[in-house]
């Protein structure tokens, strides 16, 4: 279902009149910066998460490392 060109010029009317044209241009000023910065949140979002991973994979390595050599170092002092 598609808009004709009637109905748009129907809705661009209601518009106008709900709303006046001053804040018209406003609201889809508004509205861009919204989707601008929702699509900013997301990609954020992801690198984010990607870090976090792997500084969480980092402090396992390291406490896994740590371990070891504190195992090695038992076994020297048991022998």
């Amino acid at each position: 279902m598609s808009l004709g060109p009637w109905q748009i010029v129907i809705i661009v009317v209601v518009l106008l009149v709900f709303f006046g044209p001053k804040r018209i241009p406003g609201m889809g000023k508004s509205l861009g910066e919204a989707i601008r910065d929702f699509k900013k949140g997301l990609k954020e979002d992801e690198i984010d998460v990607t870090d976090s991973v792997k500084h969480e994979q980092i402090e396992q390595e390291k406490q896994a490392e740590a371990a070891s050599q504190a195992k090695t170092e038992k076994e020297k002092d048991k022998a």
